[in-house]
């Protein structure tokens, strides 16, 4: 028998395989009213698509795309908390979860090619943890997709072939060449992320986190969220559109964020998620 903890993650899993967050469902709607509004009719059917789907996956409480990722388990804990009863529950949940089609097996050995059938392995799910002084456990679920993954990029400045100096601007044109390479292979439109600075672990792993950001939420340094809706301009200008066939929404956001970094190193780290964004929270 299930505990309390247990069945309360399996049911953060089922949400956030089977619906969208509401802040990425207005934006997709407000996307096809452009895209509408333009004439843009194959982009506006693509958007479309998307909208249907998310209704039917609500509808019958199954996954929202066949990919249903890596579960990433954001966990804020109380000071003092020990972490290996979350990590259990979670587990269990993520199995059961599997077991019930709600998650796609996706979790394979590297070295044998063996998929373990139930998500659960060396890096899976993948757990970030954070002591706070709250007093409840609060957690967020992010459901990372293979193709959205495949196409993240990190650049270190400065980039001759870009002509990228290090600088703002230099970071602006690795995340405009990581969207352009990217294309439609990721699934747009694509929420950006980009991390400036850090080594390249944290990078990719600080890029993440901004995924827990809502749509239109800036970041709270001026010259990030200046990059930001800057960003988001120019790649909706590229022409990518949804499913990479065309149209004025390539992406539906930009978050950027800054780590400190060496003097030798300036890395720019682009993360993307695909339209399909499953993300989903719950406190204990």
């Amino acid at each position: 028998m299930k505990n309390h903890m247990e069945q309360a993650i399996y049911n953060l899993i089922k949400k956030a395989s089977a619906s969208i967050p509401e802040d990425v469902g207005n934006a997709l709607n407000s996307a096809l009213d452009m895209e509408r509004n333009r004439g843009n009719v194959p982009a506006a059917d693509r958007i479309e698509q998307m909208i249907e789907n998310i209704r039917l996956a609500g509808l019958k409480q199954r996954p929202l795309c066949q990919d249903t990722g890596i579960p990433n388990f954001f966990v804020e804990l109380p000071l003092g908390t020990p972490r290996s009863p979350f990590e259990t529950a979670a587990k269990a949940a993520v199995a059961e979860a599997t077991a019930n089609g709600l998650l796609r097996p996706n979790s394979v050995c590297p070295i044998t090619g063996k998929n373990t059938g139930d998500n659960l392995g060396p890096g899976t799910p993948a757990f970030h943890w954070n002591e706070t002084d709250n007093r409840e456990i609060r957690v967020q679920l992010l459901l990372k997709g293979g193709g959205s993954e495949n196409v993240g990029a990190q650049y270190s400045l400065p980039n001759t072939e870009l002509n990228a100096e290090r600088s703002l601007d230099g970071a602006a044109k690795c995340v405009l060449d990581a969207v352009k390479r990217a294309g439609g292979k990721g699934c747009p439109p694509y929420i950006v992320s980009v991390c400036l600075g850090g080594d390249r672990a944290g990078g990719y792993a600080a890029a993440k986190n901004n995924f827990l950001r809502e749509i239109g939420e800036r970041s709270t340094i001026p010259e990030l969220a200046n990059l930001e809706r800057g960003l988001l301009a120019q790649i909706n200008a590229l022409g990518i559109g949804p499913m990479g066939l065309g149209g004025a929404t390539t992406a539906l956001d930009v978050f950027a964020t800054a780590l400190n970094r060496l003097p030798a190193s300036y890395f720019v780290t682009v993360s993307l998620m695909c339209w399909s964004f499953r993300r989903a929270k719950i406190c204990f």
